[in-house]
């Protein structure tokens, strides 16, 4: 099987993933999403787990492929911090809190992945961009960074709950965009304040 059909594989059932979540998605489904038999499927993947983790290994390596370039494209930390609204808002937007649960409970060894994703990169990243920003004068200077940097991510989790914010009753990106602009104004000196508004009145219009 070449690269190119590995990859076309893992799309297709990250497609069928985010549409029902993992569980009820069977090899079967993938193999007639993709107009291909399942021996195929199977000559490199061994079950539907192995195919759970080479996808979220791609999404992660993309994740942290995407926060790099806005890191190093961004002009100050509250463009970078626009920026990554705007990332989240993309992925956010797609994301089947199905398929969190059924991650956690079907699939531990990718959750686990996911976690020192979110430990090892993503606290590590916000910790340095608020120290960034208290040394540019945007974020103030009394924070803990290292308490905050977990409490932003683990909020990201949070927004996903559904005993918290039933997706009957709540939209995802509007949980995780209110949770986020909380957070920015949260941690934003005047100085902060004014620049966030600046750009986000850019945005706007």
């Amino acid at each position: 099987m070449s690269n190119g059909q590995i990859d076309r594989v893992i799309e297709g059932a990250g497609e069928l993933f985010l549409q029902a979540g993992i569980k009820s998605v069977t090899m079967d489904d993938i193999a007639k999403h993709l107009g291909m038999s399942k021996k195929t499927i199977y000559h490199f993947f061994s079950d539907k787990n192995e195919l759970v983790m080479a996808l979220i290994n791609k999404r992660i390596n993309e994740d942290e492929t995407r926060i790099l370039d806005i890191i190093q494209s961004s002009a100050d930390v509250i463009e970078e911090m626009i920026n990554m609204m705007k990332c989240s808002e993309e992925i956010f937007s797609r994301i089947n809190p199905i398929v969190i649960h059924d991650l956690q409970k079907y699939h531990p060894d990718g959750w686990e992945i996911f976690l020192k994703f979110k430990s090892d990169f993503l606290v590590t990243k916000l910790e340095e961009l608020l120290i960034k920003g208290i040394d540019q004068g945007f974020i103030r200077p009394e924070l803990d960074v290292k308490i905050l940097a977990k409490m932003r991510v683990n909020q990201v989790e949070m927004g996903f709950n559904q005993s918290i914010f039933p997706i009957a009753q709540f939209s995802t990106w509007k949980v995780q965009y209110q949770l986020l602009e909380h957070f920015n104004y949260g941690i934003c000196t005047i100085k902060g304040h004014k620049l966030l508004n600046q750009y986000k009145n850019i945005n706007n219009n």
